[in-house]
């Protein structure tokens, strides 16, 4: 019995069809109820008893392998019918929609263009950071609340590995590894414990940029926040500094431009002020300086950082944050005119 069944494995194998009717054939020859495997299955009744178990299991092996055989013989056929009638090599091919480039994406290119006309180089570093860098490097005092838990996401609860808060991170690699004159731009996904809504996520995007040399003042930096905001909003943009206060720089500001929208005049997006905020400033603090090996005494620098989702939904009035991140292609799309 053993060895009829051996056979008929051996057999199966090898068969082949070159159409249905073949594939027909073959299932009434093996599996129909006078088929060889059928014929095997009467048989096992004369199969002593302690062999049956073990002749009982090659014969549903032997059924299996049969119908698995004979259905893929079948499936095979008809996959090369359809294929064969589904080709017209003589029609027109399907134009393929073509996709867009993020807006994120467009606006980050923008913003380092107008920056690389300034003589800025590109900078970059890691997402996941160390205290240092993020915080010590910067001026951020032991108890600052941005060391917080509910601001900063750390790594396995570790308090000296985490994802960076800002790509102000990447100045304190450059200015540790380089000596001045340091002009630089660090754009860069950022991380921060935040609630997901229209106006905020738990990640975003930034730029900042980096400049340090000897006399370097807060009229360079203010005539370099003014060619930014004209290039990038229109010549007829005007700029606007208020008093702030950051840990790594000293003096801080923030800057307004005149509300795009309205032209200063006052209108429900800048709530009627006629101005909108967009970065922060200052000029970079003699202990940041200090920290990371250059000499305060001799260079001076200023720095600045925007979010790029700020800068977007100014330029193309985005009202909602999630949409950058849902990869909805109906959004998408409709920045293909702005390439």
């Amino acid at each position: 019995m053993i060895d009829k069944i051996n056979s008929l494995k051996a057999e199966l194998e090898t068969l082949t069809a070159k159409s249905e009717a073949e594939v027909e054939e073959l299932r009434i020859k093996y599996l129909s109820k006078k088929g060889a495997v059928s014929l095997l299955f009467n048989d096992f009744r004369t199969v002593p008893a302690d062999q049956k178990k073990t002749i009982g299991q090659a014969l549903n092996e032997l059924k299996n392998i049969a119908t698995e055989k004979i259905n893929g013989l079948r499936e095979q056929l008809s996959e090369a019918e359809s294929g064969t009638e589904s080709i017209d090599l003589t029609r027109t091919p399907a134009i393929m929609p073509l996709g867009s480039r993020h807006p994120l994406s467009i606006v980050r290119d923008e913003i380092i263009s107008i920056f690389s006309r300034l003589g800025f180089t590109v900078a970059e570093g890691p997402e996941i950071e160390d205290d240092w860098h993020v915080f010590s490097s910067l001026n951020f005092a032991a108890d600052h609340p941005a060391r917080d838990m509910q601001d900063t996401f750390f790594i396995q609860r570790n308090p000296d590995v985490l994802l960076r808060t800002h790509t102000s991170s990447v100045q304190s690699r450059v200015m540790e590894h380089s000596q001045p004159p340091i002009r630089i731009i660090c754009p860069g996904r950022v991380y921060r414990n935040e609630a997901i809504s229209a106006r905020a996520h738990c990640f975003f995007h930034q730029v900042e940029a980096l400049y340090v040399d000897k006399n370097v003042s807060f009229a360079d930096l203010k005539q370099t926040l003014l060619y930014f905001a004209q290039e990038m909003f229109g010549p007829e943009t005007k700029i606007r500094l208020r008093p702030s206060y950051f840990p790594f720089t000293e003096p801080s500001a923030e800057m307004d431009i005149s509300c795009n929208l309205c032209g200063g005049k006052g209108c429900s997006f800048c709530k009627h002020t006629g101005w909108v905020e967009i970065l922060g400033c200052g000029m970079v603090d003699p202990n940041v300086l200090d920290a990371c090996g250059i000499d305060s005494k001799v260079y001076s620098g200023f720095a600045l950082g925007m979010g790029i989702e700020r800068i977007t939904n100014l330029k193309y009035q985005v009202k909602d944050l999630r949409m950058f991140s849902e990869n909805d292609r109906r959004f998408l799309e409709e920045f293909q005119s702005a390439h």
